[in-house]
């Protein structure tokens, strides 16, 4: 069912207009020819923005404190964006009488950003090191620069497209969980791809 379809054959009852917007990813769910792509490109576009918070980012070797400040503001804003994904796409979908309608592309921003967990180190948060210890990670660990921007991106389409396990049995969960949470999966494997770049020297 292509967009223009589903907004033809809507249930009935009051439309949910908020819940609309944020589930099509403020209408990019309505843009022609691979939503999904566009819904990706919107997450891609919400961690660039992130990135303007963090001065020298998109440097290579940035500091270590600027990729910390990454993951803390990653930290926040991914969850918030799961548990609204999950309200928002669960209510569309409803609304449109659909299992997973192709214009809902929050699920697709929400596991793009999950991706960038795979970029900044996450020892100083989870284990208490000091900034000066923070400093002296090894290199291997996945900078915040625009090659992995891209790299992220590309992984995340390859995963989202492919759905390896356990992507398709996440589907299968109830409303907005089965929407979002194949796409989630999609997103931890792209972070690990990300990680695994940067070991490999890429």
């Amino acid at each position: 069912m292509n967009p223009k379809t589903e907004l033809a054959t809507l249930s009935a009852g009051k439309k949910p207009r908020f819940a609309i917007l944020l589930a099509t990813g403020f209408g990019l769910g309505y843009l022609p020819k691979a939503p999904g792509t566009w819904g990706s490109l919107g997450g891609l576009a919400l961690v660039w923005c992130l990135c303007q918070f963090i001065p020298d980012s998109f440097v290579f070797d940035s500091p270590a404190w600027t990729r910390r400040e990454f993951l803390e503001l990653l930290i926040v804003v991914a969850p918030l964006l799961a548990v609204l994904g999950v309200w928002a796409a669960g209510r569309a979908a409803r609304y449109l009488a659909a299992k997973d309608p192709q214009i809902v592309v929050i699920d697709e921003i929400s596991g793009q950003l999950i991706t960038f967990f795979g970029g900044p180190p996450v020892g100083h948060i989870f284990f208490g090191f000091s900034l000066a210890q923070v400093a002296r990670v090894p290199r291997w660990l996945t900078p915040v620069n625009w090659k992995y921007l891209l790299l992220g991106f590309i992984l995340f389409r390859v995963f989202d497209i492919w759905k390896p396990f356990p992507a398709r049995q996440a589907e299968a969960l109830p409303g907005g969980w089965g929407i979002m949470a194949d796409d989630w999966v999609a997103g931890v494997y792209a972070a690990l791809g990300l990680w695994l770049a940067r070991a490999l020297g890429l």
